[in-house]
């Protein structure tokens, strides 16, 4: 399960579960993760045949490995038990619990996702969870969501509900989401679990796009929703270590390695201070590059 919660999230991709003609093949766009969504895109009156059209397109539909995520219904509604059943039955890989506020909302979840597991003869502990925060207590309450189920492998923070709870109002900037962002990528980090950013809601906007990017994972943010096939290679461009960052990483393992062996911890790459502590960040660069395709090193 481990390698299945750390895999590479830089994009989620938001699909209406119930129009067949975006389900179909959107492996095309090569987002990191697909998330079907039986949520907010279905109408009341199309729940129950979005479950089934989602049940089929998991069981027959080939992904060619790109990740597949649910967005259940919220725990408020008649709908997020048979969704659950759907989505778990159809082999999803895992489910977008929404609106979490306590530990209470995620385990919930967990019990019925491991009944459908028995149910269905999937192997228990193979559907993992993602608890989405959309309120201020659910922000308040970050680490304790992070921390809730060995199934969780990420917490997102989603602004349309933050901002409408908060009376907050949109910047381009983004300093209404400042507090959120920090709160929930600390607790991620706290809990070691991965932690994704809102959507960019205007998809014609890729100077706000990058913008909103670059600072999320300035901050160490994994990755970002998107709403728009268009969106994923400019925020791949932005997860994607630069030749010089990758160049900084080799120099970083390789002369910590080296000088170990004298018992030296600190030394000076092009001008910067390195030491032991830089290992780790070095390795997720190296990490990251790999997963992106771009790194043909031996590390």
């Amino acid at each position: 399960m481990q390698d299945k919660k750390k895999r590479l999230r830089r994009t989620m991709m938001f699909l209406n579960a119930h129009r067949a003609s975006l389900v179909k093949d959107p492996y095309v766009y090569r987002p990191d993760s697909i998330i079907f969504d039986l949520e907010d895109a279905v109408s009341e009156n199309q729940k129950d045949s979005a479950r089934i059209q989602l049940y089929n397109t998991l069981k027959y539909a080939d992904y060619k490995g790109v990740e597949r995520i649910v967005r259940i219904n919220g725990q408020d509604t008649p709908h997020w038990k048979e969704d659950i059943r759907a989505a778990v039955a159809g082999g999803c890989d895992g489910i977008r619990i929404p609106k979490c506020e306590s530990k209470e909302d995620v385990l919930r979840v967990e019990e019925w996702v491991l009944k459908a597991e028995k149910e269905f003869g999937r192997p228990e502990g193979s559907t993992l969870l993602m608890a989405a925060i959309e309120t201020p207590l659910g922000v308040i309450r970050a680490l304790e969501l992070a921390q809730s189920s060995p199934r969780i492998f990420g917490i997102s923070i989603g602004a349309g509900d933050f901002m409408r709870t908060m009376h907050a109002r949109r910047t381009p900037d983004g300093y209404e989401m400042l507090a959120a962002r920090s709160q929930l990528v600390l607790a991620a980090r706290a809990a070691d679990v991965q932690c994704f950013d809102t959507v960019h809601t205007d998809v014609d906007d890729l100077e706000g796009l990058l913008r909103d990017t670059e600072l999320i994972r300035n901050m160490g943010f994994d990755g970002k929703s998107v709403i728009s096939p268009k969106q994923i290679a400019p925020i791949h461009s932005v997860f994607t270590p630069t030749l010089r960052e990758i160049e900084m990483a080799e120099k970083t393992i390789y002369g910590v390695e080296e000088l170990a062996k004298d018992g030296v911890g600190v030394f000076v790459v092009d001008g910067q201070m390195i030491d032991i502590a830089m290992v780790e960040g070095a390795r997720r660069v190296i990490d990251l590059a790999k997963a992106s395709g771009v790194y043909r090193g031996d590390l």
